[in-house]
């Protein structure tokens, strides 16, 4: 989309846009490919370069997938560490409505609505859970130590200040709040939380390619999909003979 609608960016730019989260997912094919991604390698590069193009501020975004192993995420810590761009990492989620939804042949390992968050690892994991959790964390702080602390403090002085003034602390605080925020032991722990909302199981996983235009619209399952538990039906009931019993004029 980047690279086919340039001078609307560009355009963008001069009415004052100044930040751009781009959606990189991967450093190589193979990832590119896992995530369903239909983009080569140099495109996604190229996308880059134009945003970079664009003098502003660019952040990216790379998928973390519970196949990887320690050596994996200490090439993606290498790699983030020799560009100038902030980069989030978030895990890869299946979500109903997405083509990984139809096509991940992994078996879901929780159904915990909570835990689809793209923060905690809903498929199998080739390392312990408590090791992918350890590796994942530990590159999260990289990656924020790479932009935040004492550096980031002096370059956004004047921001600080005017957040300060109004009483208003939660930026300065959050800046060393990582390790309450971001811990393997809290993702364990949301795991053994009693379970309150089941996803849906996702359908067998197809091998042949999926219609996009089935994508992302979930079909009508008529009247059964809107069932409603026997004190929501009573109270409905009672609410349409109130109005039954009111005389028309």
């Amino acid at each position: 989309m980047l690279l086919r609608n340039k001078e609307v960016f560009q355009l963008w730019r001069k009415l004052g846009m100044e930040y751009m989260f781009l959606g990189i997912e991967a450093i190589d094919a193979e990832g590119l490919q896992k995530f369903r991604k239909r983009v080569s390698l140099g495109k996604n590069f190229e996308a880059l370069e134009f945003a970079r193009s664009l003098d502003i501020a660019v952040a990216i975004n790379i998928i973390a997938d519970p196949d990887w192993d320690k050596e994996r995420f200490e090439v993606i810590r290498q790699w983030c560490m020799e560009i100038p761009e902030i980069v989030n990492i978030s895990v890869n989620t299946p979500y109903p409505g997405t083509e990984s939804w139809h096509t991940e042949a992994r078996k879901l390992t929780t159904r915990d609505y909570r835990l689809f968050d793209i923060q905690h690892a809903v498929l199998p994991t080739k390392l312990p859970l408590h090791e992918f959790y350890g590796e994942l964390v530990k590159t999260q702080q990289v990656l924020f130590k790479k932009h935040m602390g004492w550096a980031a403090v002096r370059d956004t002085m004047k921001i600080l200040g005017g957040h300060l003034l109004h009483g208003q602390t939660n930026f300065l605080r959050s800046l060393w709040k990582f390790n309450s925020v971001f811990n393997p032991e809290l993702q364990l722990a949301d795991h053994r939380q009693p379970v309150k909302y089941e996803i849906p199981l996702p359908p067998p996983a197809a091998e042949h390619k999926i219609d996009a235009k089935s994508l992302y619209v979930h079909k009508n399952l008529g009247r059964k999909s809107r069932a409603l538990d026997d004190a929501t039906e009573q109270f409905v009931d009672e609410g349409r003979l109130a109005c039954d019993a009111v005389p028309s004029n």
